[in-house]
């Protein structure tokens, strides 16, 4: 099918951005490639944002965009949320202070508050971030079981690091076979860490995963799994209760990286769907309001692993031979249960509590309008998700269960479209899911479907396409 094509939509961006391209360039001076983080950057180059306000966002240039990144989905109630702003000046106000550096009655508050939601978590830890919760994750599976060896599924990406940095994103001519994909380093300067090479599993495939798993059993500590991946493409019901069951049957952990669909595939996230108790579960994102944390949440016998004991610390001075700190597994972390990120992510979640089911609606809407607007240009559109999440895939075919079908879309359609949606007001890095909060509304959706059909039928010539 031919795409007429109108402009590149590269022209437009370089005239409305030009001031994001002057910002950038100095970046580059101080920071490699003028980021903070590899995830900000975008080819030619990234917006520089200025202004955020519910689910608005402004650019440096003055450019005004409808926000459906929300900090990759961390951001559930939008920015700079009024119920936020006064958890947090309530906060410094009672407690008088930033920061403890020693416990205080939030940890518990808001530990009680998760449990609520996610029954399967009879211990809590607190991190800064979801990678150090996966990390966290896999070490206590590891101390549990005995065993080193850990599996991912293809497509999943759980954090930065070696253990885990495999496999999320391989070109298809390095993925090996579908029933038993390779493990593809996603990173300069993993070759030093070879041995730390998960077994990689195929996604939505049962058969071939529980081969895969049955012939690694015994070295298996833990698998690993986004019960929906990337937040977008959900598991199917019999696939999770195999591998909840294989898991098991073999004692091995299984872990719930949830810290893209917590509160946002449901409240309970993707155990709720699926009504599986993993053994442990990590949580981040959505739980902190817009500020940094992570959460690691599990089996006592498991968490309890990490329990201190008299003489059992590392930072224990003058134990010496009776300091028992190898016995026990190692976690800590000065920002651990920061009081202020805890009062934010209680207010986020009490709100979601409230307006999470009109965010589905929302979700659900824009969802059906965005296929019915595609079909009318003729432009091969569906969306694929799960809650307040989803993702446009420029294919007819909706039935998208894995990376690999990902990947055979039309990206490049896809990418050309988002450009063009971002020099008509709609945020999202390229490529990207959709991420609703609760401040979107009845404005912005009619914005966004303005937007979308301007550029299906202007933009990309949609109009009698064959």
């Amino acid at each position: 099918m031919a795409i007429r094509k109108v402009e590149h939509p590269f022209i437009q961006y370089g005239a409305k951005t030009g001031k994001s391209y002057k910002e950038m360039k100095e970046a580059e001076k101080f920071l490699p490639g003028g980021v903070t983080a590899n995830i900000k950057h975008f080819a030619p180059y990234p917006i520089v944002m200025n202004k955020g306000n519910g689910a608005w966002l402004e650019d440096v240039d003055g450019n005004q965009y409808v926000d459906y990144l929300m900090a990759y989905g961390s951001l559930a109630l939008g920015h700079g949320h009024d119920d936020i702003k006064k958890a947090i000046q309530d906060q410094l106000f009672e407690d008088g202070t930033f920061l403890f550096g020693t416990p205080h009655s939030l940890e518990t508050t808001f530990a009680r508050k998760i449990k609520s939601y996610y029954p399967s978590m009879d211990k809590i830890r607190y991190t800064n971030s979801g990678t150090e919760a996966t990390l966290l994750a896999i070490r206590l599976a590891s101390a549990y079981t005995g065993k080193k060896k850990i599996a991912k599924f293809e497509g999943h990406y759980h954090g930065g690091y070696n253990e885990v940095l495999y496999s999320i994103n391989p070109p298809l001519s390095e993925a090996g076979d579908e029933d038993k994909p390779n493990a593809v380093p996603e990173s300069a300067g993993m070759d030093f860490y070879l041995d730390q090479k998960p077994l990689v599993l195929p996604f939505n495939q049962p058969d071939a995963t529980e081969k895969l798993i049955e012939e690694h059993a015994t070295e298996l500590a833990a698998i690993i799994i986004e019960p929906v991946q990337g937040g977008f493409i959900p598991a199917e019901q019999q696939f999770m209760d195999r591998l909840r069951n294989v898991t098991k049957k073999h004692g091995i952990v299984l872990i719930f990286d949830e810290v893209k669909t917590g509160f946002r595939s449901a409240l309970g996230g993707g155990q709720e769907i699926y009504n599986i108790k993993p053994d442990i579960t990590t949580l981040g994102k959505v739980i902190g309001g817009g500020f940094p944390i992570g959460l690691v949440g599990g089996k006592e016998e498991i968490l309890s692993i990490s329990k201190p004991k008299a003489a059992g610390d590392v930072f224990d001075v003058g134990q010496g031979a009776e300091s028992s700190a190898k016995e026990i597994l190692f976690h800590s972390g000065t920002y651990n249960g920061h009081p202020t990120i805890l009062a934010a992510g209680l207010a986020t979640i009490q709100r979601l509590e409230q307006d999470f089911d009109a965010t589905l609606a929302y979700t659900n809407t824009l969802r059906e309008k965005i296929e019915d607007l595609g079909k009318k240009a003729n432009v091969p559109l569906s969306t694929v998700g799960l809650g307040t999440i989803f993702s446009v895939i420029c294919t007819r075919d909706s039935n998208i269960r894995h990376y690999r079908d990902l990947q055979k879309t039309n990206l490049e359609l896809r990418k050309e479209m988002d450009f063009h949606l971002l020099n008509e007001g709609i945020y999202t890095k390229p490529l990207n899911r959709y991420s609703i909060s609760t401040s979107h509304g009845e404005k912005e959706l009619e914005a966004t479907l303005n937007a979308y059909q301007t550029v299906l039928n202007k933009r990309l010539g949609g109009d009698g396409m064959s």
